[in-house]
């Protein structure tokens, strides 16, 4: 499913994903909190766990627990592309204050129930595991720079995966195709802002462009690609479902059988001949 997002996002928070009607099925919120300068901006919940990410911009961001006290960081952000992002998650009961500063800053946010009990942590750019992934295989055609801000090995706690790609211009990600039963979002930036992808689900396709989200269902194939001439930055989320966490411990993602050998042998791929 494709929710096309044309015009600038707006002051204040954008829904893109709500937890409710046609997309209740993916288990969480996510939206986009755009604050100008100096713009203040608070949200609490009892029952959810909350995430935000930084995309651009700098801001004080604090975070209070019930009856654990508060804390509080300055964080800036130049682009999405070039940096590592800053990633806050706290658990239910929690409250999250922000005060853009003098550039004004954009923040992506997700929530989901979770009734956990688990402390807060503030994600560092450097604590972020970056990785040129697809290196040295298929020619070359996959490679795309990898950026996980959380999962099951550094924050087993939560219900949620979060991290970045950054497609290069002309090549493949979320390749070889794979499927995993978690619901996940995709949501897309592009450099040149004019850019544009393209991307299957299941047997269905889609052109991708700035600001778009695509949300992926249980069993769903999601390969994608890069057009030639521009950066594709997407965000993902994994919402892990009850019994199945996404990760190793339960065997996902899922690779499609007849794909997977293009990460063995380069030899057995076709690359055309020289000409003479």
């Amino acid at each position: 499913m494709q929710i096309p997002h044309k015009p600038p996002f707006i002051r204040g928070y954008t829904p893109l994903v709500p937890r409710s009607g046609a997309t209740a099925d993916m288990l969480m919120d996510f939206g986009v909190v755009k604050l100008l300068p100096n713009d203040g901006w608070e949200t609490s919940s009892d029952t959810d766990e909350q995430c935000w990410l930084l995309a651009q911009g700098s801001a004080e961001i604090s975070w209070t627990v019930s009856g654990a006290g508060s804390e509080k960081k300055t964080v800036s952000r130049p682009d999405l592309f070039d940096h590592s992002p800053w990633c806050l998650s706290v658990p239910a009961g929690s409250t999250v204050s922000i005060k853009a500063g003098k550039d004004g800053a954009e923040w992506y946010y997700a929530a989901t129930d979770n009734p956990k009990k688990f402390a807060p942590r503030l994600f560092t750019p450097e604590e972020c595991r970056s990785e040129f992934r697809g290196e040295g295989t298929m020619r070359e055609t996959s490679t795309r720079i990898v950026r996980t801000c959380f999962d099951d090995t550094n924050r087993s706690e939560s219900n949620l995966v979060i991290g970045e790609v950054i497609g290069v211009p002309g090549k493949w990600s979320s390749y070889p195709p794979h499927h995993h039963p978690q619901p996940e979002i995709y949501h897309y930036r592009f450099l040149p802002g004019q850019g544009f992808g393209l991307t299957a689900i299941g047997d269905t396709p889609y052109i991708i462009r700035d600001k778009d989200t695509i949300l992926i269902r249980e069993g769903e194939v999601h390969p994608q690609v890069t057009a030639p001439g521009y950066a594709m930055w997407y965000l993902w989320i994994i919402r892990h479902i009850d019994g199945a966490h996404y990760g190793p411990a339960t065997n996902t993602p899922v690779f499609i059988e007849d794909h997977k050998w293009v990460m063995g042998d380069e030899n057995k791929i076709w690359a055309p001949c020289k000409k003479s």
